[in-house]
């Protein structure tokens, strides 16, 4: 167990105290809840960042990080879905949720044929990541009807047209492995 390690199973543990925040009726709970989850979203970079400058990077980080990331975004999202029930937000949250179950799915299958470098993360998923977390911090921070919640609409989209774009590329890199088997 390391610090990085640390970091990502600390993110884990956020999540049970997101939901909590989320539902408190107090009127400083949304703004705590978005904290906490910006909290989170900087210790997925760190975590990172650690272990790459420490040299302290584990299997079991390797496989834990990236379960923490969609564990925390999935959750924010399904929140929010709820939050808002609208079609205006439900629709590019199950964009980015269904893009990581494929995104998961194909990464795992490269894994198994040796090719996981050819699914490895991009600048256009880098950028996704970015500003669906800013969307996130917002969107939670914010009730629907606040005037600056449509900016974390407007942002959601861009992340999730930027999903959608980093997908295409994904398979299409996977493709030549993938159409082998038809």
């Amino acid at each position: 167990m390391n610090i990085p390690n640390i970091l990502t199973l600390a993110r884990i543990a956020f999540i049970p105290l997101l939901v909590v925040l989320f539902y408190l009726p107090f009127s400083w709970s949304m703004p705590l809840a978005a904290g906490l989850f910006g909290l989170a979203s900087i210790t997925d970079w760190l975590d990172g960042y650690l272990a790459r400058r420490w040299n302290q990077s584990t299997p079991f980080g390797a496989f834990l990080d990236p379960v923490a990331d969609k564990l925390m975004v999935v959750v924010a999202l399904a929140l929010l879905i709820e939050r808002y029930d609208t079609l205006v937000l439900t629709l590019p949250a199950l964009v980015i949720i269904g893009r990581e179950i494929v995104i998961s799915a194909l990464r795992e299958w490269m894994a198994e044929m040796g090719k996981r470098g050819m699914v490895a993360v991009s600048w256009v998923g880098k950028l996704k990541t970015t500003l669906q977390m800013v969307s996130l911090l917002i969107l939670l921070a914010l009730p629907p009807t606040h005037e600056f919640a449509l900016l974390g609409v407007v942002v959601l989209y861009t992340a999730a047209i930027l999903t959608l774009w980093s997908m295409i590329q994904y398979l299409k890199a996977a493709w030549p492995h993938l159409s082998r088997s038809m």
